[in-house]
């Protein structure tokens, strides 16, 4: 056996198996080992462990992609009337209703279909991305509560599936959407630029690209809602798939010969790429998901955000948060930790095993009303998995498997004779780890599997108790997300985009974007002792803290009176308040709305009575 190994003879010594025969007759080093590692159960499963997670999705792969492509306009047979390339959350429509386009989700949908269709995996999607083109320019263009396409309205998360504004009340701005329609849009032009097509890209895709990057550039250092449309600060998923749009978008602006975009794009990829290291947590070992909301952190939005980012070229980078980094692993481990004990069907599960998890352990969102307590969702469970995945085709590129301090604890879990330091694929021990790993993997995908009805069929959520499906069904980022797992379990490997080498400067510099002064008057008397004050839903307002609200001068009472820098072109919620000796008033009624110039100045004259 070790000659065979190190090559002193071709022959394999246990009696020719046949895993090995077809790389005769003169198999490289790599060759032999993986044969060998593969014999003794050490790539991926062992000989006797039975394949779950290949079968799944040998069977899921095919339902997903139709049910995804069911749920997009004009012909998809579950898309309710959408118009022509409008993606659909979900056919449902009560409890919760999701028949909505969201920009993130379908932008996320398309980045899959377009990355199908650019490697040659399927051929007849050309007609559903330019469909999805058009559609994507005609939301643009929309005036919509968060303002024109010049005015913020490129933050405005959802729309109606005929191509209309969607104008209740809701979490606005969300800034992930640009950036992630952007990337989509750009995997397409860059293959576009190779075959040939430039007219295309200049003409038509260039300029819903350019305007998804310029709002990045301009705002990424603003408060956003975050995935999940609850919280306002900023959020960890929303920084890095802006980063990542920016360095695409400088590449490709230098490609079309776009100049005075270039610098602006990679300025700005550079402070962002500062201001995502922020989101550390060194003591907790994970990555703080938002800045403000008042959780622990812990959140599905991290593994979302490392997998939709990732770039092979970058390595274990944890600049970038790659998926095999110490700090994504490391966080990786204290995400799913975090559920092991709040679902009850994760009761007595080893903690070496894959269990269920959410979106985060504080969710009390189930879709249904009233609201109680949280479920799994399929796209996080996946979403661990293809984390997962990710690293183990890095390390297979890499050669080595390396675990610093920060990734112990994730490496111990799974081997425990693991120590810091490289582990190389001619050891015996990168075997080890990587057959660890990998089992791992595949446990989440089981987890999936056994909570899957029969019809393959994905909602949103599956029963914290039971495993039953609940809340939106058909959700097609569920199917998305199966769908790009199981290309990271095949092996696929994503275009890179830039992550190399990347770093950090030494002192970040943040973008506060153009501002513009607002004076709000408002008459209200007022009894002896009363002070007036205003909160809302920008930082400037202090996002609707009263107790940190900028109090009004009376100075000409009985108008009071405040001039503040507000954000330009952005929509705005605000109230008034009085305080007195710590008991707080709002003004009754619906919240204020105001949308601010580009530039200039403004006066409001409001009444309180």
């Amino acid at each position: 056996m070790f000659a065979y190994a190190t090559g002193i003879t071709s022959d394999f010594p246990i009696n020719a198996d046949p895993r090995c025969t077809h790389i005769r007759p003169k198999p490289s080093l790599k060759k032999r080992l993986l044969c060998l590692a593969g014999i003794f159960g050490l790539l991926g499963t062992s000989i006797t462990q039975p394949d779950t997670a290949g079968t799944y999705f040998k069977t899921e792969l095919p339902i997903a992609k139709d049910g995804l492509l069911a749920n997009i306009g004009p012909n998809g047979a579950k898309s309710s009337g959408a118009k022509s390339g409008i993606v659909i959350a979900s056919p449902n429509t009560n409890d919760p209703d999701y028949l909505y386009t969201w920009v993130r989700d379908s932008s996320l949908v398309f980045k899959f279909i377009v990355d199908q269709y650019t490697s040659g995996r399927d051929s007849s999607l050309r007609s559903q991305i330019d469909n999805f083109t058009a559609a994507e320019a005609t939301l643009q263009q929309l005036t919509n509560p968060s303002g024109t396409v010049f005015t913020g309205g490129l933050g405005e998360p959802k729309f109606k599936i005929d191509e209309t504004a969607f104008t209740d009340s809701w979490g606005r701005p969300q800034r992930d959407g640009p950036a992630l329609r952007s990337t989509a849009l750009i995997s397409y032009a860059n293959w576009l630029l190779k075959t040939g097509n430039h007219t295309y890209v200049v003409d038509t895709l260039w300029p819903i690209i350019k305007l998804d990057l310029d709002y990045v550039a301009t705002w990424w250092n603003q408060t956003t809602y975050d995935l999940w449309e609850e919280i306002r600060s900023s959020s960890f998923f929303t920084t890095a798939v802006q980063h990542r749009a920016l360095r695409e978008g400088a590449t490709l602006a230098a490609q079309l010969g776009q100049n005075t975009s270039i610098d602006t794009y990679n300025t700005q990829a550079t402070n962002v790429l500062c201001f995502l290291q922020s989101y550390w947590n060194p003591t907790g070992g994970y990555i703080t998901a938002n800045t403000g909301g008042g959780r622990s952190g812990k959140d599905s939005n991290t593994v979302l955000a490392s997998i939709h980012t990732w770039d092979i070229n970058a390595g274990c980078d944890a600049t970038t948060f790659q998926p095999c980094s110490d700090k994504a692993l490391s966080n990786l481990k204290v995400y799913v930790d975090s559920f092991r004990s709040i679902y009850p069907i994760n009761q007595g599960i080893p903690p070496s095993s894959a269990v269920a998890v959410g979106r985060y352990p504080e969710d009390e969102y189930t879709g249904k009303q009233p609201n109680t307590v949280g479920n799994p969702w399929y796209l996080s469970t996946f979403s661990v998995a293809e984390q997962l995945y990710d690293a183990l085709l890095t390390w297979e590129s890499t050669g080595f498997i390396e675990v610093t301090e920060i990734s112990l604890a994730f490496f111990r879990q799974l081997w425990p004779n693991t120590h810091t330091g490289k582990y190389y694929q001619l050891g015996w021990e990168y075997w080890q780890i990587r057959r660890a790993v990998k089992i791992f993997a595949d446990g989440f995908i089981e987890i999936a599997a056994k909570y899957t009805p029969s019809d393959g069929s994905l909602s949103e959520q599956f029963d914290r108790q039971t495993g039953a499906p609940t809340s939106a069904r058909d959700l097609t980022w569920s199917y998305a997300s199966v769908l790009t797992a199981g290309d990271s379990f095949a092996g696929v490997r994503p275009v890179t985009w830039g992550a190399k080498g990347l770093v950090v400067p030494s002192t970040c510099t943040p973008n506060p974007g153009p501002k513009v002064p607002v004076t709000f008057d408002v008459r209200k008397l007022t009894n002896f002792g009363e002070n007036v004050y205003i909160a809302g839903s920008v930082d400037a307002l202090k996002l609707w803290s009263p107790v940190d609200a900028p109090r009004l001068s009376p100075e000409h009472y009985p108008i009071w009176t405040i001039t503040l820098e507000l954000p330009a072109s952005t929509y705005i919620e605000y109230k008034y308040l009085l305080k007195l000796d710590g008991h707080v008033i709002w003004e009754p009624g619906p919240n204020r709305k105001i949308s601010t110039p580009t530039n200039g100045s403004i006066t409001l004259h409001d009444e309180w009575l």
